[in-house]
């Protein structure tokens, strides 16, 4: 897989993403469906196709991005598996029309992005109860328990990021 040329994409260490599918194991039955909302090179998005995703959505503000996530989907040989969608998250998040299982939100750190994500989905109408989001985040910042009737129901430290993990009530 292909890594961004400049420091604007900060990809998920090998560390946390076995530790994040590790913990995404309940919910990862046989042809779920995830969407990849901050992409960047589509590390998690196409982490999820390997472990049996049957769609992934990947969604990216910058054009190179998503170029970046097209290049490592065609080296992994799942472009059919993908969508690719250009824009701002809150856009690409209500232009998803079928039922999320799991959503990633990994934005950059001093973006703050996670709440109005999490809005976004919920007014979306994209998840049902048992939908679950992961937010990668700095080991900073706290979390709130509820939000926009998601709970959390993990929330680990790796060094200095923090992975918090809502599902749907």
């Amino acid at each position: 897989m292909k890594s961004p040329k400049n420091d604007d994409v900060r990809p998920t260490s090998d560390k946390v993403k076995e530790a994040v599918f590790s913990m995404l194991l309940p919910w990862m039955e046989d042809g779920f469906v995830c969407m990849d909302v901050f992409a960047g090179s589509g590390n998690l998005g196409l982490e999820a196709i390997s472990r049996g995703a049957s769609k992934v959505f990947f969604s990216d503000v910058s054009r190179d991005s998503l170029a970046l996530c097209r290049e490592n989907a065609k080296l992994c040989g799942v472009t059919e598996r993908c969508v690719f969608l250009a824009g701002d998250f809150r856009s690409n998040i209500r232009r998803v029309r079928e039922t999320v299982d799991i959503f990633f939100l990994d934005p950059p750190y001093a973006d703050q992005s996670i709440p109005q994500a999490l809005q976004a989905i919920d007014e979306a109408g994209n998840c049902r109860p048992g939908t679950v989001v992961v937010c990668e985040h700095s080991h900073k910042d706290v979390l709130p328990e509820e939000l926009y009737g998601f709970t959390c129901i993990k929330d680990r430290r790796y060094g200095a990021t923090g992975v918090t993990i809502y599902e749907r009530e």
